[in-house]
C-alpha cells in the first residue's frame, strides 16, 4: 500500500506579502499529488478560508481549516512589548523579525490551530478576531488564557522553528521549553502535536528542534508530526517568492538582484508544496510523524452550511398588528403603493404579489424590511437618499417600501435582473447616502442592532499587471523609464485591464520588448515577464472597503474573523471580503457616500430659505422642459454623470426628451458601446433607417432603436426568441458575463434549441446569440441607468432653475479640486454669473450668494475664505466671526491687529493677499506682501504682551516703529505673476489668466487640453499633440548619466498636467523653461493616473504661435475700395518675410467673391508682420488657419 501524507501547514498570499501560493494552486497540488485532504493556516488570519473550504469541497479534498497564530507567551495579549524585544526567565535579548522561519521571539510565537469541526472553527474564529481586537501590536496576538477559554474543538500543533515551543529551543532555554510543553498538553492533551520541519536551512534552528522534539514528545507522551512550510507550490517559484518579500516600501530597492537566486530571506528554497515521496524521504527516520497527518485528518471533519443565511432579526412595531415578517412587508408594500400611485391599475397588484411571493420563499422579508429601515429613517432625519442603485429599481415592492423612487413598471425594468426565483443568492441592495452624513446611517445600525453586530468589510489590493511589472523591475532594479514605457503599452478594454499573457499574445509593442535587445538583456527581461507572471493578481496589503457593512443576528465574530483595519487603532472589519461573506450566509449591505447628493441637499437648503420653498427631490417635475433644454445644449458641467466633455457634444446632437434617453446615453457613454452612439442618434432623428435582425426583435429593441443596448434587453430577447422564462434569460445573461467556454455551450444549445421551437431560423438564433455574447462584453443594468438617469435630472433641474444656488454650492463642494473649480469659473461666465474673488470684508466661509441682478448677470458668487490654500476653516471662521461682532476691517494694519495671527498665521495672509481678498483696501498685492510681515509686527504692539511674543516668534523679527506703521512703496506685480500667485492662492485663475490675450488662437491651434477626459483618449493612437500653456513649478534634475532635464506643469485654461523635456532639448531651450513663460509645445501624450502627462519633443515662445502653426493666410480685399499702392506694400512685406504659410486673396465685389492663391512665396507669419498687415487690410480682414 503507498504511503500517504497530508500536508497541514500551508499559507497563501492571504498571509500578505509573506506567500504567494493562492487556494487555487494549493488545492489543486493536493489534487496533483493524490492527498485526500490539505489545511489552509495563514499567519494570524482567516481571510482565504471560505473560498479555501469551498474550492476544495468541490475537488473532492477535504479542507482543513486552520490558521497559524501568534501566542505572546511573557506577557498577556494586552501587553505591548516589541516584537524585537524578546523577554525569558534569564534575561532580555535581541529577537529575529517574528516574519519568516525562525524567529525566536516568545512573545510573537507561532502556534497552528486546525478545526476539527464547527466547534472548533467557531472557536477559531473567536482566537483569530480577539488576536486583532484585543492582542494587536505589530503582529495579532493572542495568549494562553484565550487559548484554554476556546480550545475546543481545535487541534494544535507547534508549527516552526519559531513556534510556542521550538523558541525557546533554538535559544537554549530548554526548561521554560519543557514546562511550555506541559501547559500546552493541558491545554489540547491528545490532541497537542509536536512538529517537526526540515528546509535545509543554513543556520541550525531547525536542527536543534529536530533534535529536542522527539526527546520531549517520549518525555510528554506526545506525537511528533511532520509539516512542510509551504509558501508557493512550486520549487521553481522561490526566487519569485523572494522578490514578493521584497516588495514593501521598506524593502523596494534591492542593490544587487542576482542575489535574490540565492540569498533567500527566509533562508531556503524549500518551502514549497512536496510529494508524499519527499516527505517520507526526509522524514524517514520518524514515519509516526507522516503517520500524524494522517491521524489529524482523520480528526478533522469539519462541514459548513453555506446555504443558511445569518439575518438579523428585524423588530416588528407592535402596533403594526402583523405576526411575521412576511406579512408585514406585504403590509407596507400595498401602503406604499397607494401613496406613492393612488391610480395604480392590476399590473401593479399582479407584480407586488410576484414579487412578494419570490421573497418569501427565498425567506428574505426580513433583508427588504431592514433595508427599508435604513433608508426611510435617513430620510425622516433629513438624509438625502438616491432614488436608486444598481439592479433593486427594478423591484416594484422596493419602490412601494421607499427603498427606491423607481417604479420599474414605467420604465420595463425587470425584477429577475435583481432577484432571480430560480438562483438562490442573497439580494444586493446598495444604497446612496449623503456622503457627509453616511457615517450616521451606520451608526444607527449599530444602535439599532449592537455595536458588536455590525461591521465593515475588507477589500484586498492586488498586484494587477501594470502594477506588478513595476514592483518587479524596481525589486530587479530595472530602470524606471524603461518600466514605465512598457507599462503603458498594456491596454484597457471595457475597465479591465490586459493580462500579461493576453499581452505576451496580443500586444505587439509588449511582446516586442521581451523579444529585442542583447542575449543578456532578454534572458533579465524574461525573467522580469516570468516572476511577474508569477505574481501577477496576488494580493499586495489589504483595506477596508469604500461602502459595504455586514449585520449579524449577534456578534459578528459568532459567524466571521474580524480583522484590525491597517493604520487605525480601533477600527476593525471582517476577514472575508464581500464575495466570501455571502457564502458564510451573511447580510451584507452598500451604504455609499455620494458627494452629489450632499450637494442636492445644500442647494435645496439654500432654494428653500431664500424663496420660501418646500422644494424636495420628489417634488421635481421629470418632464421639465428647461431641465430638457439644458440637456440638449450640453450645458451640463456639474451634472451627475454628464459632465464629461464628450457627452455633451453627444447630449448637443441627441436632444433628450425623455429619461430613457438619458439612461440610454448613460449606459452607452463608455468604452465599447461609445462607438455605437452616432448611429442610436442619427437613428433617433430619421437620418438612418432602424433595422432589426428579425421583426420579433421590435418589441425589445424599439425604445434603443434596434441598438442593444441594456443586458434586460438581452433577457427580454431570450424570452421572446427563444422561448426562455425570465429567470432563465438571467442565468443566461450572467453566463455571457462570466464567459465560461463550457457553460456557454450549453447556454448557446438551448438558446437555438428555443428558437428552432418557435418557428425560428437556426442561421438567425446563431448570429442573434452571437450579438448577444458579443455585447455582454459591455452590457448595461438599465435599471441602474434609470435610476442614476434620475438623480443626475434633480442636478441639472437645480442647474437650469437656480443658477446661482447650483454654481456656489457645486464650487464649495469641490473646493479641493483645482480642475473642477476652474470649470466651474468658466460656468459661471457662461451661465452670466458674476464670480467675484474673496474679499476679508465680504467673504464668508463657504462661496456665498448675492442676489443683484444686472443687465450683464443674474447675481454674483462670491469666493468662500476658506476654499483658500493655507486658510482652512479655522482661520475663515475667526477672520468672520471677528468682522460680525466688530464691523468691517477699515485697513490691512487693521485686520492684523483684531484677528487671531495664531490661526491666521503667515502663509494665511499671504493667500490672502494673493488671491485678492485685500484688494479694496489696497490693490498693489506686491506692496501688501512685501509689507506684510512688518505690518504684523507693528500690529503686535496692540495686542496685550502675549499676542506680541508670539508675533515676534512667528516672524522672526524684531518690533520697529512705535508711534505709527509707515507704508514701503513698491511696484506691483506683472500682470503674468500676479495671476500665477493668485492661481497658487485659489487653485485656478480667476480676475485674468496670462493666456487671455491669445485665447482665440490657442483654441484654433492646439489639439489637446490638460482638462480633456483621459478615459475619452487612446493614447495608444496618439503620437503627437500641440498644447499651450504657463509654465510652473520649474525642477530642474540630473539623470543617471549626469545630464540635465527638467520636470515642471504646465497650465492652461482648463488644467494643468505634469511635462518632462529631456537634456537636448532642455539645453538648447532652457530660457523658454522657467516659471510664468508662456509657451506652445509639442509632445507624446499619456496617461497619469486622471491627468495628462506630456514628454516634450518641441517648445516655442507663445508669441510663435502662427508662425509655428499657421498654414494659409487670407487677406481679404474690396475690389472697389483697395488701390494697388496698398497692394504693392503687401507684397513687399511678403517677399520679406518668406516661410511655410500660403497667402490667398479673397477678392470681394458688389456681394460677391472670389478666391486667388498668390503668386509669389509662402509667408512667416510672426506677429510683426501679422500687425503691419492688419493696419494695411483692417484687423478683421486677415485670417490664419
Amino acid at each position: 500500500m503507498a504511503q500517504e501524507f497530508v500536508h497541514l501547514h500551508n499559507h497563501t498570499h492571504y498571509s500578505l506579502l509573506d506567500a504567494i501560493s493562492t487556494v487555487d494552486g494549493l488545492v489543486n497540488a493536493a489534487v496533483e499529488n493524490n492527498m485526500k485532504a490539505v489545511a489552509l493556516t495563514d499567519h494570524g488570519v482567516m481571510y482565504g478560508v471560505m473560498d479555501f473550504y469551498k474550492k476544495a469541497r468541490k475537488k473532492g479534498i477535504k479542507p482543513i481549516i486552520g490558521c497559524e497564530v501568534y501566542v505572546a507567551q511573557a506577557a498577556t495579549r494586552f501587553d505591548k512589548i516589541k516584537k524585537n524585544v524578546v523577554r525569558s526567565h534569564s534575561e532580555d535579548e535581541p529577537a529575529e523579525n517574528s516574519d519568516g522561519l525562525t524567529s525566536s521571539s516568545i512573545n510573537y510565537a507561532h502556534l497552528i490551530l486546525l478545526a476539527k469541526d464547527e466547534v472548533g472553527y467557531r472557536n477559531l474564529i473567536k482566537l483569530c478576531s480577539i488576536g486583532h481586537t484585543e492582542g494587536y501590536y505589530y503582529k495579532p496576538r493572542i495568549d494562553l488564557e484565550v487559548l484554554n477559554k476556546y480550545r475546543e474543538g481545535l487541534v494544535c500543533t507547534t508549527a516552526c522553528a519559531g513556534g510556542v515551543i521550538s523558541c525557546y529551543i533554538t535559544r537554549g532555554d530548554m526548561e521554560t521549553a519543557r514546562k511550555m510543553t506541559g501547559i500546552y498538553k493541558d491545554i489540547f492533551g491528545e490532541d497537542f502535536y509536536l512538529e517537526i520541519q526540515d528546509h535545509q536551512m543554513k543556520n541550525d534552528a531547525e536542527r536543534k528542534v529536530m533534535a529536542a522534539m522527539p526527546k520531549l514528545a517520549k518525555e510528554f507522551g506526545l506525537k511528533l508530526i511532520a509539516t512542510n512550510d509551504v509558501h508557493y507550490i512550486k520549487k521553481e517559484d522561490a526566487v519569485a517568492h523572494n522578490i514578493y518579500l521584497h516588495l514593501s516600501a521598506k524593502q523596494s530597492k534591492n542593490a544587487n538582484a542576482i542575489d535574490l537566486t540565492r540569498d533567500f530571506k527566509y533562508g531556503t528554497d524549500q518551502i514549497y508544496f512536496k510529494s508524499t515521496k519527499e516527505m517520507t524521504d526526509i522524514f524517514r527516520d520518524f514515519p509516526e510523524a507522516i503517520t500524524s497527518t494522517l491521524e489529524v485528518t482523520e480528526k478533522c471533519n469539519l462541514v459548513l452550511d453555506t446555504s443558511k443565511n445569518h439575518m438579523p432579526r428585524y423588530p416588528i412595531p407592535k402596533e403594526e398588528k402583523v405576526q411575521t415578517l412576511d406579512d408585514y412587508l406585504e403590509k407596507l408594500s400595498f401602503e406604499g403603493i397607494k401613496k406613492r400611485k393612488p391610480d395604480f391599475d392590476k399590473a401593479y397588484i399582479d407584480r407586488i404579489n410576484y414579487e412578494l411571493n419570490v421573497i418569501k420563499n427565498m425567506d428574505f422579508s426580513g433583508y427588504f424590511l431592514i433595508v427599508q429601515d435604513f433608508i426611510n429613517t435617513a430620510r425622516e432625519r433629513g438624509i438625502l437618499v438616491g432614488p436608486g442603485r444598481g439592479s433593486c429599481a427594478g423591484s416594484l415592492v422596493c419602490y412601494a417600501v421607499g427603498i427606491t423612487d423607481v417604479d420599474p413598471l414605467e420604465y420595463g425594468l425587470f425584477f429577475e435582473r435583481f432577484l432571480n426565483p430560480e438562483r438562490i443568492s442573497m439580494p444586493d441592495i446598495d444604497i446612496d447616502f449623503q456622503d457627509d452624513r453616511r457615517d450616521e446611517v451606520i451608526q444607527y445600525a449599530k444602535e439599532k442592532y449592537g455595536d458588536n453586530s455590525v461591521a465593515q468589510i475588507v477589500t484586498f489590493n492586488r498586484l494587477a499587471p501594470r502594477g506588478v511589472l513595476k514592483d518587479v523591475g524596481r525589486v530587479l532594479n530595472v530602470p524606471y523609464n524603461e518600466i514605465n514605457e512598457l507599462t503603458k503599452s498594456i491596454p484597457i478594454i471595457f475597465g479591465k485591464v490586459k493580462k500579461l499573457s493576453e499581452c505576451m499574445e496580443e500586444v505587439p509593442d509588449f511582446k516586442k520588448y521581451f523579444e529585442t535587445g542583447t542575449a543578456e538583456q532578454k534572458a533579465a527581461r524574461k525573467k522580469l515577464y516570468d516572476y511577474s507572471r508569477t505574481l501577477e493578481n496576488l494580493n499586495k496589503n489589504s483595506s477596508l472597503h469604500a461602502s459595504g457593512i455586514v449585520i449579524a443576528p449577534s456578534d459578528i465574530t459568532d459567524y466571521v474573523p474580524l480583522a484590525k483595519v491597517t493604520g487605525e487603532d480601533n477600527l476593525f472589519c471582517t476577514q472575508y471580503d464581500m464575495k466570501l461573506l455571502e457564502d458564510a450566509g451573511m447580510i451584507k449591505i452598500d451604504f455609499l457616500g455620494l458627494k452629489e447628493l450632499k450637494i442636492i441637499g445644500k442647494i435645496l437648503a439654500l432654494v428653500n430659505e431664500k424663496y420660501n420653498l418646500e422644494l424636495t427631490t420628489a417634488k421635481i417635475p421629470l418632464d421639465d422642459p428647461k431641465t430638457y433644454e439644458l440637456f440638449s445644449a450640453g450645458s451640463t458641467i456639474g451634472i451627475f454623470q454628464f459632465s464629461k466633455s464628450k457627452m455633451r457634444e453627444y447630449l448637443s446632437k441627441l436632444k433628450p426628451k425623455n429619461i430613457n434617453d438619458l439612461a440610454a446615453m448613460n449606459a452607452l457613454y463608455r468604452p465599447g458601446p461609445m462607438k455605437l452612439i452616432p448611429d442610436f442618434i442619427d437613428k433617433r432623428h430619421g437620418k438612418k433607417p432602424i433595422t432589426y435582425l428579425h421583426p420579433i426583435l421590435e418589441n425589445s429593441l424599439q425604445e434603443t432603436y434596434g441598438i442593444i443596448v441594456y443586458q434586460e434587453q438581452v433577457m427580454q430577447i431570450a424570452r421572446e426568441f427563444a422561448g426562455f422564462s425570465m429567470a432563465e434569460a438571467d442565468n443566461m445573461r450572467k453566463a455571457m458575463g462570466k464567459k465560461d467556454k463550457e457553460i456557454m455551450k450549453d447556454v448557446k444549445a438551448k438558446f437555438v434549441k428555443g428558437s428552432l421551437e418557435k418557428k425560428m431560423s437556426k442561421k438567425i438564433a446563431e448570429e442573434l446569440f452571437k450579438l448577444m455574447e458579443d455585447f455582454a462584453d459591455y452590457g448595461f443594468n438599465k435599471s441602474h441607468g434609470v435610476a442614476y438617469s434620475i438623480l443626475a435630472f434633480y442636478t441639472a433641474y437645480l442647474k437650469a432653475h437656480f443658477p446661482l444656488e447650483f454654481l456656489s454650492v457645486s464650487m464649495e463642494c469641490r473646493k479641493d479640486d483645482e480642475v473642477e473649480l476652474q470649470l466651474f469659473a468658466n460656468e459661471c461666465k457662461k451661465m452670466k454669473v458674476d464670480l467675484k474673488q474673496p474679499d476679508v470684508n465680504l467673504s464668508f466661509m463657504d462661496f456665498s450668494i448675492n442676489y443683484n441682478k444686472t443687465d450683464k448677470y443674474v447675481g454674483e458668487i462670491r469666493y468662500g475664505l476658506s476654499a483658500l490654500k493655507n486658510v482652512g476653516e479655522k482661520a475663515a471662521i475667526n477672520i468672520v466671526n471677528e468682522r460680525k461682532e466688530n464691523g468691517e476691517y477699515k485697513s490691512f494694519v487693521d485686520f492684523l491687529i483684531r484677528v487671531d495671527l495664531r490661526l491666521v498665521n503667515k502663509k494665511t495672509i499671504e493667500s490672502l493677499i494673493h488671491a485678492g481678498a485685500f484688494d479694496s483696501m489696497e490693490p498693489n498685492r506686491n506692496k501688501l506682501y512685501l509689507n506684510s510681515e512688518a505690518a504684523a509686527i507693528y500690529a503686535g504692539r496692540h495686542k496685550n504682551d502675549a499676542d506680541v511674543i508670539g508675533q515676534e516668534s512667528m516672524f522672526g523679527a524684531e518690533l520697529t516703529q512705535p508711534d505709527g506703521y509707515r507704508w514701503r512703496e513698491f511696484e506691483e506685480y506683472s500682470d503674468a505673476e500676479k495671476f500665477n500667485k493668485e492661481k497658487l492662492a485659489l487653485g485656478f485663475y480667476l480676475t485674468g489668466h496670462p493666456l487671455a490675450k491669445y485665447e482665440k488662437e490657442i483654441n484654433q491651434y492646439v489639439d489637446l487640453r490638460f482638462g480633456d477626459e483621459v478615459a475619452e483618449i487612446d493614447f495608444t493612437k496618439v503620437q503627437k499633440v500641440r498644447m499651450a500653456g504657463v509654465v510652473s513649478g520649474v525642477d530642474v534634475k540630473l539623470s543617471k548619466k549626469g545630464k540635465r532635464f527638467v520636470v515642471f506643469t504646465l497650465v492652461d485654461f482648463t488644467g494643468d498636467g505634469e511635462c518632462v523635456a529631456f537634456s537636448d532639448l532642455f539645453e538648447a531651450k532652457s530660457y523658454l523653461f522657467q516659471n510664468e513663460a508662456l509657451v506652445i509645445v509639442e509632445g507624446k501624450p499619456e496617461e497619469n493616473g486622471d491627468k495628462i502627462k506630456l514628454t516634450i519633443e518641441k517648445i516655442y515662445p507663445i508669441e510663435s504661435l502662427h508662425e509655428i502653426c499657421s498654414k494659409n493666410m487670407m487677406l481679404i480685399l474690396d475690389e472697389k475700395t483697395f488701390d494697388s499702392s496698398k497692394l504693392e506694400k503687401i507684397h513687399e512685406l511678403v517677399d520679406a518675410n518668406e516661410g511655410n504659410c500660403n497667402v490667398f486673396f479673397q477678392i470681394k465685389n458688389n456681394g460677391s467673391s472670389k478666391i486667388l492663391r498668390a503668386r509669389y512665396n509662402r509667408v512667416r507669419p510672426h506677429s510683426e508682420l501679422i500687425s503691419n498687415l492688419k493696419q494695411i487690410v483692417g484687423a478683421d480682414n486677415l485670417k490664419l488657419n
